[in-house]
């Protein structure tokens, strides 16, 4: 999963990542390879995430060697809604409305995309496996919980950019627990805000929960197992809805590597000595980490440009 992105630029492409606390930049070069990385602490609001972005960006360019005006294009990966160049509800960068496209290539000169920060990072995750699968999940599992859809090819969005927001599917319509009010969501079990929700104890946040699972804790346990077969879940809905060929996980929560992915393939694998059918899937084999070395999202967004604008 480390071999180089194959771009055709015959300029540098720069790849920007905001998240809810820092702001990550890489410049690809020619050849596909990350030729500087820089990451700078973000700033809320409107203003501090422009502001952030430039000194990312100014920041990378001067580790690579080079000027703004020589990339070839600019790309950013920002939570929320995206939709020409317009972010919308990135509520954990205070982010109501923001035209950041047009804030960036009017400073720049150069041309800005601006996409949802999963869907950039399932850019990222397609080129980084580098074996010709042309469809391809990305399946965020961190603070929330979110798809990035590569189908034929192709950055797949929905119609009114919402595919892939499987978090928000009803696991459990009698669970009273979940985010916005909304009883039993998956996001509520397979994300970290929903693990801390369901534990419930001010202060403490999801390492403490699995460290308490560790332990022998029973509702720590418990929540664990709901984790894993919240993933499973997940990624049995995407493999079912677009049969992908490949679910890479990415996020937060795959800081727990194997067992991360061993427990949700063991639930896969009571559901496939149940149904046949779903055996002859082989959903397991499908699931692999996305490599923790690799910038994923800001590699991504560096590419959208090139193959998805």
């Amino acid at each position: 999963m480390s071999a180089p992105v194959t771009v055709t630029a015959t300029a540098p492409r720069i790849g920007v990542d905001i998240g809810g606390t820092k702001v990550a930049a890489v410049v690809l070069a020619q050849d596909g390879s990350v030729a500087a990385q820089h990451r700078v602490p973000v700033a809320r609001g409107d203003a501090g995430v422009v502001a952030s972005t430039h000194e990312a960006v100014d920041a990378v360019c001067r580790d690579a060697g080079i000027a703004i005006s020589e990339v070839a294009s600019v790309g950013v990966g920002v939570p929320g809604a995206v939709a020409g160049g317009v972010v919308r509800h990135a509520l954990n960068l205070d982010v109501v409305e923001l035209d950041l496209g047009a804030a960036l290539a009017q400073a720049w000169g150069v041309p800005v995309q601006v996409e949802n920060d999963v869907n950039a990072a399932a850019v990222g995750a397609w080129h980084l496996l580098g074996d010709g699968r042309t469809s391809v999940a990305y399946l965020n599992v961190g603070t929330g919980l979110a798809a990035g859809l590569i189908l034929d090819g192709r950055l797949w969005r929905g119609s009114h950019g919402a595919a892939g927001e499987i978090g928000y599917i009803v696991a459990d319509p009698d669970d009273p627990r979940g985010p916005e009010g909304l009883p039993g969501v998956l996001e509520t079990y397979a994300s970290g805000s929903g693990i801390a929700l369901q534990w419930g104890r001010d202060g403490e946040s999801t390492v403490d929960v699995l460290a308490a699972a560790d332990a022998g804790d029973e509702a720590a346990l418990a929540i664990r197992d709901r984790l894993m077969n919240g993933v499973a879940t997940a990624v049995r809905i995407l493999t079912l809805t677009f049969d992908v060929e490949h679910v890479v996980l990415g996020g937060g929560l795959t800081g727990m590597g194997a067992a991360l992915t061993d427990g949700a393939r063991a639930v896969i694998g009571r559901w496939e000595a149940a149904s046949p059918f779903l055996a002859s899937l082989s959903m397991g084999e499908r699931v692999s980490i996305a490599p923790a070395d690799q910038p994923v999202a800001a590699i991504g967004a560096a590419l959208l440009e090139a193959h998805h604008g």
